[in-house]
């Protein structure tokens, strides 16, 4: 079955960085695009990033240009969000999500707290 598993959150300073990964098993992960999402205390969830299924294409939310980078490992099955020059309104559950044979999947989200 399908299985997204994120880690790498954590509490870290204004200004700081963090690497999130998620890694994918069950399906055939060089076949499908994937995103970051992010979801906010009392706020919707919200798309961070977007990667294509090869990496050639990336994009991101108008509130983390310049400052986040998605990227993949195709051979390990594995995808990044490194989040640089973190800010307060960072602070929220992050999730990995892919879209696979029409249907949705979502990891259990690993939560970033950044402290003022």
């Amino acid at each position: 079955q399908v299985q997204l598993v994120e880690s790498g959150g954590g509490l870290v300073q204004f200004g700081g960085s963090l690497r999130l990964s998620c890694a994918a098993s069950g399906f055939t992960f060089s076949n499908y695009g994937m995103n970051w999402y992010r979801q906010a205390p009392g706020k919707e969830r919200e798309l961070v990033a977007s990667i294509s299924r090869l990496g050639t294409t990336t994009t991101y939310g108008d509130s983390v240009k310049g400052r986040f980078t998605i990227s993949r490992d195709n051979g390990a099955r594995t995808l990044y969000l490194q989040m640089n020059s973190l800010k307060p309104t960072d602070t929220a559950v992050y999730y990995c999500q892919g879209r696979v044979n029409g249907i949705d999947y979502w990891g259990q989200g690993t939560p970033v707290t950044v402290a003022s």
